[in-house]
């Protein structure tokens, strides 16, 4: 079991009433697809986003794993799954490239910003025909004097429509697959920049997603991350730190579920006995404890193989299959475990602390949006079947092939 000093339970634990406080009314704000702009200005002030930066650009300076101990805390403690998806796209996905690849004009203009919360990060690599996959990028920086010009499309932007500050990955030199690639800073009032409308989900819809369209964006070169050409070396980077952050808030998630799931079970009788008596509640229940510690020890063991410079590609992938879906697979038990109040969805009725009241009788637990919030999750940045033909490219072996010649 792994051990945490003083100084990290007590980093964490000094979070624990913003979290909880952050994910009040997030029942309504799901149905209303409501970003919670008030409920960001209080993460700016608790400091959470300063986690992973370095004090010179006004950080805490924490290392990895300390800052997932504490990511893992916000998914316990906030029920707003959303926020949570945003908070790790902007801290992460936007900061940490500044962070490791930028210029010192770029962090002092850019990364005290995403520290501050003075503005909202986002980052746009997925495009319409090629998903996420890097090496099918059409979007183009064309060099022009002292500056580029970008021009394409990207889709399903994380925190696009409320974003400030985008980190845009585009093609520099033709024709050379993975690379080839250069990530640039563009700002969102760049003229050129178009920010589609917000786009309709299933879950996580307090996170706002959007395409972006580029039509002669012309971005100062001085706004490139890194050297020209070197977006895959940030990219692939940049996803390590993104999946063990995102997949450390989903712990919490996972574990919050699993308390509230064995603690209903606990308080439940149905015939005279207990639920927590019966044993397919408590082979679910089972199920979702192995789940959770099966996925804390992936997560926290890879980011341990990562820090000490292995190449973790393989373990990447198996933390996004096996996390993802045993995230959904324990959201899921959980709305059976509940029953019938685990499949309420709220349609309008009075909120009171993220709980939906009828009459005095609680009707929704925020079990059935934490259901779509899984699925959603599970399929982000690529599903489990991407998972598994990637984890099967790695160990040289095909899952596309016949038997036979």
């Amino acid at each position: 079991m792994r051990e945490w000093t003083d100084e990290q339970r007590a980093l964490r634990a000094g979070f624990a009433d913003d979290f909880a406080a952050w994910g009040e009314d997030h029942v309504r704000r799901d149905r209303e697809s409501e970003f919670p702009s008030d409920q960001w200005k209080l993460v700016g002030d608790s400091g959470l986003l300063r986690l992973p930066f370095g004090p010179e650009w006004g950080g805490l300076g924490q290392n990895l794993l300390t800052t997932m101990y504490v990511l893992e805390g916000l998914g316990y403690g906030c029920r707003d799954g959303g926020l949570n998806f945003s908070v790790s796209t902007h801290m992460v996905s936007a900061g940490v490239p500044i962070q490791r690849y930028g210029s010192d004009r770029l962090k002092d203009r850019y990364l005290r910003r995403i520290c501050e919360a003075a503005g909202i990060g986002a980052h746009a690599i997925t495009e319409r025909h090629g998903g996420s996959d890097a090496a099918a990028m059409r979007t183009t920086a064309v060099a022009d004097g002292d500056d580029y010009v970008l021009n394409g499309e990207k889709s399903f932007v994380s925190n696009g429509p409320v974003a400030d500050i985008f980190l845009v990955y585009a093609r520099t030199t033709p024709g050379t697959g993975t690379f080839g690639i250069t990530p640039f800073v563009v700002e969102a009032d760049t003229p050129g920049l178009t920010i589609g409308r917000p786009i309709d989900t299933t879950g996580l819809r307090t996170s706002p997603f959007c395409n972006l369209t580029f039509d002669d964006c012309v971005v100062p070169a001085s706004n490139m991350i890194g050297h020209r050409g070197q977006g895959f070396l940030v990219l692939d980077y940049v996803m390590k730190w993104e999946v063990l952050c995102t997949y450390a808030i989903t712990l919490g998630a996972m574990q919050h579920r699993l308390d509230r799931c064995v603690q209903y079970a606990r308080s439940r009788q149905r015939f005279g006995a207990r639920t927590a008596h019966s044993r397919m509640i408590a082979d679910k229940v089972v199920r979702m404890k192995i789940d959770v510690e099966t996925s804390r020890k992936w997560v926290y063991d890879t980011a341990d193989w990562f820090l000490a410079g292995a190449d973790v590609a393989t373990e990447i992938a198996i933390t996004k299959l096996l996390v993802g879906e045993g995230n959904l697979k324990s959201a899921a038990d959980a709305v059976q475990i509940f029953g019938g109040p685990g499949r309420v969805v709220d349609h309008g009725r009075s909120v009171d602390h993220g709980r939906v009241v009828d009459h005095g009788r609680v009707v929704d637990h925020g079990l059935e949006k934490d259901l779509r919030d899984a699925d959603d999750a599970a399929v982000h940045p690529e599903t489990s079947e991407a998972q598994r033909d990637e984890i099967a490219r790695l160990l040289g072996v095909s899952r596309t092939g016949r038997w036979g010649r």
